[in-house]
């Protein structure tokens, strides 16, 4: 279980590294989000994979580290809230300058086009 759990994040990791880089701003929002959901794994292991363990700590059964749920869960609020920026400041980067490249330069046909 944990070499899937380890895999799963290190795919997660690098889709959302690859999607970073694209020229697109969607893409780069996509990758993002990808990337919080690897660190979100990544917090959740911290604490130890259990399975069936208890969430509330009685003293005798083995028990889930309490801490990385709360981390992740912090994490979970703060990614949707970043995702949303990323996502107002692509539509009005689109708005203002008129594409959707991340350096805010022009569609190679554009150039290609005042060539001419």
């Amino acid at each position: 279980m944990e070499s899937l759990y380890a895999i799963t994040t290190g795919v997660l990791s690098a889709c959302g590294l690859y999607l970073i880089l694209r020229g697109r701003t969607f893409p780069v929002v996509v990758g993002l989000t990808l990337l919080s959901y690897a660190v979100n794994l990544f917090l959740f292991s911290m604490g130890g994979l259990t399975t069936h363990g208890a969430a509330i700590v009685d003293g005798k059964a083995a028990y889930a580290d309490p801490l990385p749920q709360a981390l992740v869960l912090t994490a979970i609020v703060i990614g949707f809230a970043m995702t949303a920026f990323a996502v107002i400041l692509a539509m009005r980067a689109r708005g203002d300058m008129g594409n959707d490249h991340v350096d805010g330069g022009r569609n190679r046909d554009d150039r290609e086009e005042n060539r001419r």
